[in-house]
């Protein structure tokens, strides 16, 4: 575990606002290192859904995503057919696109296939950052990239796997959000709470 005390300074990420959604995510979700496969496979699929969406969208429609997908469990969705697609394009409580939906189903199996081998999905993340959370040390928000070489390798080896909706960008914030990197800037007690669950 990383002993690190926050500076007596400390103020907040400002990329909440004032949304309560964002701030309990912000307090509460984003950064902790997760190493559940099932909630990394989770994670994966909104941010493939956030893609040219706020990431507050998916947020508040999450509780309606795992109710209509099965609590995100793969070996479910893995067998979904075209009734399963249609009845998620009807549901106007998650995001009624066909390619992200049709992704999901190729994202089950393709995760299932990574289960198969030592280490699982976790390992398969997770070795892209030597099984450590990186932690950053931004000071404004300016300075926090948007991609990284990291990412791109992540990016490319899950596109091999089969998944899709998972380019770079997409990537960063997968990994921002499960800990992978800890892009908390420097002053926000977050940063050391999330540095400090490693």
């Amino acid at each position: 575990m990383t002993n690190i005390t926050p500076t007596p300074r400390s103020t907040p990420c400002p990329w909440p606002g004032q949304h309560a959604d964002y701030i309990a995510y912000h307090d509460n979700e984003w950064g902790v290192p997760e190493y559940d496969a099932r909630a990394l496979f989770e994670k994966l699929m909104l941010d493939g859904f956030q893609a040219g969406l706020s990431w507050l969208t998916i947020l508040r429609k999450r509780d309606n995503f795992r109710a209509a997908f099965d609590g995100f469990a793969p070996q479910k969705i893995a067998r979904y057919d075209k009734a399963d697609i249609e009845r998620l394009m009807k549901n106007d409580g998650i995001i009624r696109h066909r390619g992200k939906i049709e992704s999901t189903i190729t994202g089950a199996r393709a995760w299932l296939a990574i289960m198969e081998k030592k280490g699982g999905f976790t390992e398969f993340c997770w070795q892209h950052v030597n099984g450590t959370p990186i932690q950053n040390q931004w000071r404004t928000m300016a300075e926090v990239p948007s991609e990284t070489p990291m990412s791109r390798q992540l990016s490319k080896a899950l596109k091999q796997a089969g998944f899709k909706f998972c380019g770079p960008v997409i990537v960063y914030a997968f990994a921002q959000a499960v800990g992978m990197v800890n892009d908390h800037l420097i002053h926000c007690p977050r940063h050391f709470a999330c540095a400090n669950a490693c």
